[in-house]
């Protein structure tokens, strides 16, 4: 990997040796493919180390990390910075992440999510008493939560990193100063959104003066992006979190024309990347490790599945190549159990208890096999309450549904076998549409994220109040759901996976274990399969990729069923029974895999 099967894409490139004081990224000739529809990929084999990205050109400064001696951390920092400049309506500089890193021995979890500035109230988002429209709230200051990425990464590095800090920059910095070319994604994005040309900055770095978005195969340069690399590659991340670019942050935070937010250069000084216990939960043969909260996806996700062992099956799963309309019945119902405890109990640890003290209690096999019993032939519909897993002090009440969006995957596994898995994100498509320079007065620069339309819009209802409501400092709660996998007798790595996909990551994650487990799929099969999703009302299916026989069934079962784009973007790396690897990444976007 590069492999004959992808030349095509992938052509050889050539990766200098390694020196002491770091490496020299050669610029790749790869255009990024196009991500319009649903396009086949081969899947990609390797011997010793494999990354899975989003793009084509982060991949590639992974691999080359990876191939000048870095370990797994060191690929994940350089592909991240090379994703803020190719893909900056997903993830960057501006925004938060999840990492779980596999050190060999031990599953270490490094929390990156934003936090709420310490001046706001559990009101920032109603307007006389009222919740603002998504989409005011979201193109807005009020939206931007303080960036714990760079921190994140900064924190990882000093404990596990091999190779300077400094040179793994250097991949973003060369894209940025010579240019990457624009691809069909990208331009896609641009062109579909309005707000963004609402940006002084932003329109006048991603459109012409008729309001039309930089063209597919356009070389596009970023030298504000450059210049702030180079300073947090020379200084680390206190060039981000003080001075010039945190002044800049905080300046077009609360300069917004419209609805400023309250960000202040103290909540970025003093902002600091966790590291939390992961939660490791036996899944028959494996042992699935993944983020605790504010994530709620590890925990919603083995919900899912922990009530599915415990279903008769209704029928074969597979049927022609899709799942069967009987066991997509079981797996949205046992979604909307889960969805109405992650709904009702899950937000920031350091806010909110945890029932009966212990976050498993909602994975503890007695209380799944009450909550499966539930399930029967006919749909619960959107009327399910929480279950009770534990005591708690507080009488909470369900966070009502709202959107959430975003986010892109890294997945990674290094020669030594150790491993990354790292969910990224700015929230939205170009998050609050919030654009900066760092101060540089360069064309170009980063986008902030909009992370706090995570948190509830409605802080109570009826007097009791939501877990995931705003407070000054608090994290809101994610659906974002890095997974690592193991052999529960060996303990050995078994594999890398996660999507974005807002509260959907959790559906894409749990359909792609149980068909790496269970189905006999590789990496590859397991990320075409087409998806179904709920979040405890409406049931979508993936717009044309089911037949009608299915939408009937599930209809007549109560499900009120419709199709629409589920754009997935999954990423998964596993280890085979030889101890090669063998990577997947999703058709429905640009990523790609490469390895030696």
């Amino acid at each position: 990997m590069p492999s004959k099967k992808v030349t095509w894409l992938l052509p050889s490139l050539l990766v200098v040796p390694f020196y002491v004081w770091g490496f020299d990224y050669q610029t790749p000739s790869i255009s990024p493919e196009v991500n319009s529809g649903y396009e086949e990929k081969p899947g990609w084999s390797a011997d010793d180390f494999a990354v899975a990205a989003a793009n084509p050109l982060a991949a590639d400064a992974g691999y080359q990390v990876l191939k000048a001696g870095g370990n797994a951390i060191d690929a994940a920092i350089a592909v991240q910075m090379v994703l803020g400049l190719v893909e900056p309506q997903s993830s960057g500089l501006g925004g938060g992440a999840f990492l779980l890193y596999f050190d060999g021995s031990d599953v270490r979890a490094y929390d990156g999510r934003e936090t709420a500035p310490k001046a706001v109230d559990a009101e920032l988002f109603l307007e006389d008493g009222e919740p603002l429209e998504f989409m005011e709230a979201v193109a807005s200051g009020r939206s931007v939560g303080v960036p714990g990425t760079v921190r994140l990464l900064e924190k990882a590095h000093m404990a596990h990193g091999r190779l300077p800090w400094e040179a793994l920059f250097r991949p973003a910095i060369t894209l940025a100063e010579d240019g990457f070319e624009v691809s069909q994604r990208l331009h896609s994005s641009l062109a579909n959104d309005q707000a963004l040309r609402d940006n002084p900055l932003a329109r006048a770095f991603y459109y012409d003066a008729e309001g039309q978005p930089v063209e597919v195969g356009e070389t596009l340069k970023n030298p504000a992006l450059a210049a702030v690399l180079k300073r947090i590659a020379e200084e680390g991340s206190r060039a981000f979190y003080q001075g010039d670019i945190a002044q800049d942050i905080v300046n077009s935070v609360r300069q917004h024309p419209e609805r400023p937010g309250e960000l202040a250069l103290d909540d970025l000084e003093t902002y600091e990347a966790i590291a939390r216990e992961p939660i490791c939960t036996p899944w028959q043969q494996w042992e699935v490790c993944g983020f605790p909260p504010p994530s709620s996806g590890h925990l919603t996700i083995m919900q899912i599945l922990g009530m599915l062992d415990q279903q008769p099956l209704l029928e074969a799963p597979l049927d022609d190549g899709v799942t069967s309309s009987g066991w997509l019945h079981q797996f949205l119902e046992a979604s909307r159990l889960a969805f109405a405890d992650r709904n009702y109990y899950i937000a920031d640890p350091d806010y909110v208890e945890a029932p009966g003290g212990d976050w498993t209690t909602m994975l503890a096999p007695s209380y799944l096999a009450k909550r499966s019993a539930l399930i029967g032939k006919q749909s619960l519909g959107s009327d399910v309450e929480h279950g009770e897993p534990g005591a708690i002090e507080t009488s909470w009440v369900a966070q009502p549904t709202q959107p959430e969006y975003g986010t892109s995957h890294i997945s990674i596994v290094d020669a030594e076998g150790h491993s990354v898995a790292m969910t990224t994100s700015i929230e939205q498509a170009f998050g609050s549409r919030i654009m900066v320079d760092g101060g540089t007065d360069l064309p170009g620069g980063f986008l902030l994220n909009n992370q706090l339309t995570d948190f509830a819009f409605e802080p109570e209802q009826n007097g009791d109040p939501v877990a995931n409501r705003v407070e000054p400092g608090k994290r809101p709660r994610s659906s974002m759901s890095p997974t690592l996998i193991f052999d529960q007798e060996s303990g050995e790595l078994v594999g890398s996976l996660g999507s974005p996909g807002g509260a959907a990551i959790i559906h894409y994650t749990a359909r792609t274990l149980m068909a790496l487990r269970d189905w006999g799929m590789n990496a590859q099969t397991a990320l075409n399969l087409p998806h179904a999703v709920t979040l405890g009302d409406e049931v979508w299916l993936e717009e044309g990729r089911f037949p009608d026989a299915a939408l009937d069934d599930l209809r007549e079962r109560g499900h009120n069923v419709s199709e629409r784009e589920l754009t997935s973007g999954l990423q998964a790396i596993m280890r085979l029974e030889d101890g090669s690897l063998f990577g997947g990444a999703d058709p429905r976007r640009e990523g790609v895999v490469m390895g030696d």
